[in-house]
């Protein structure tokens, strides 16, 4: 199966590759192909600690640092494989950690980096499971560590349906810490050893975002929405709401994140074409004392890492993802902040959400509904407020994964 596997990502491979090359940055392309091919510098003994995107080298942030701070003496590789992962583990994580990019799932460029890296242990966060990786990495006496664990609805589908290559690949793994009991029983009923699993809690608890409000947002007067890590069809959504809300709140500002930066300008055309006063972030200076004042206007919010400090600055987070069959996006982000979090029906991949339901640190609406979420939350200050103190207080209540998590990993190095 795994010479299978293999032969399938080469042709995959062998199609992408010249697009994946030429569509980087001049300067960037050489460092991106030696490091996906393994040829790394050579280093002493490390931890090596994966994580895909932006989302997950966030997550991260506080185990690396929980890491570095008893073990200072250890070196940690990160890699990833986006290139927007890349910046924001350079940003948040360059003075604590080498940042490198994922070799290929190819067995001699995995050697490669292994020879160079030397790692006393790797450590996988959520599910991003490379076949060839963790084979070799458990073949050469490695411990493979899966970290913050999750399996959404869609990927558990798919995997039950590759148990029999899945759960030798899981089989190679010394340990798989999850978030919760559900993705324990996933990860389980698809070949994973039960005395391997362990429920540490969500990591994302524990992710503290930037303290900091970016400075650029006092051009802003009145209240604020934020749309975070939106999706295709979900901005004209929120755009179409907010219409109509200025009606009763001239004031009105709204900033819009969309979750991918390919589509910066297809959002930046939407908003165009409902002739709406707007603002590129990219275009405003960061000043300290802002010259110009603005209300009832949208923010394009496109930059790439800024979102999570950007909620700092609004009163109410509509989550991206939750209006399509997408899953959802963080809202531990906004709730950290104290800010009135509103969400539309899917947010299977964050399954603790209920519990923000159930006691009022969160509003669960839908596409026909989200003007009058919107309208009832920005009438009543009252409960707008009450509303971000119960998201913090949650937010609190559900730390601590990243102790217990740590407890593990430790038997380890």
């Amino acid at each position: 199966m795994y010479q299978a596997y293999s032969f399938l990502y080469i042709l995959v491979l062998i199609l992408l590759l010249p697009f994946e090359y030429l569509r980087r940055p001049f300067d960037l392309r050489k460092r991106w192909l030696k490091e996906r091919l393994g040829f790394l510098p050579s280093a002493s003994k490390t931890i090596w600690i994966h994580a895909v995107s932006v989302g997950e080298v966030i997550t991260a942030v506080p185990l690396i640092k929980k890491i570095k701070e008893r073990h200072p003496s250890g070196e940690i590789v990160v890699s990833t494989v986006t290139d927007t992962g890349q910046k924001v583990a350079r940003e948040r994580l360059g003075d604590t950690a080498r940042i490198i990019y994922v070799p290929f799932d190819l067995p001699f460029a995995i050697k490669n980096a292994i020879r160079s890296i030397k790692p006393s242990v790797f450590i996988v966060m959520e599910t991003e499971l490379w076949p060839n990786t963790i084979k070799i990495l458990s073949g050469m006496d490695v411990p493979v560590l899966l970290m913050n664990g999750r399996i959404s609805e869609k990927s558990f589908s798919g995997y039950r349906k590759l148990r029999f290559f899945i759960k030798d690949v899981l089989n190679n793994m010394r340990l798989l810490c999850m978030q919760n009991e559900l993705y324990a029983d996933r990860i389980k009923a698809i070949g994973a050893e039960t005395g391997k699993v362990k429920v540490t809690g969500n990591f994302k608890f524990d992710t503290t975002p930037s303290s900091y409000i970016p400075e650029w947002t006092k051009i802003l007067q009145g209240t604020a929405i934020v749309a975070g890590s939106t999706h295709r069809t979900e901005e004209d959504l929120i755009i179409n709401a907010y219409i109509k809300l200025r009606s009763d709140f001239p004031m009105l500002n709204l900033i819009i994140a969309p979750r991918h930066p390919g589509r910066f300008k297809e959002v930046e055309e939407s908003i165009k074409r409902n002739n709406i006063k707007y603002l590129k972030r990219s275009e405003i200076a960061n000043s300290n004392t802002p010259t110009l004042q603005h209300s009832g206007i949208i923010i394009l919010l496109d930059v790439v890492g800024e979102l999570s400090s950007v909620y700092g600055a609004c009163d109410i987070a509509v989550m991206g993802g939750t209006f399509i069959e997408h899953g959802g996006q963080n809202p531990l982000e906004p709730a950290y902040w104290e800010k009135a979090i509103v969400c539309g029906p899917h947010m299977e991949n964050f399954p603790f959400i209920d519990e923000f339901y159930k006691n009022g640190g969160a509003l669960k609406t839908d596409a026909n509904n989200l003007r009058q979420s919107l309208q009832e939350l920005l009438s009543d200050h009252k409960k707008m407020i009450t509303m971000g103190k119960t998201a913090k207080g949650l937010y609190e209540k559900n730390s601590g994964a990243v102790e217990r998590a740590m407890k593990e990993i430790e038997r380890y190095l």
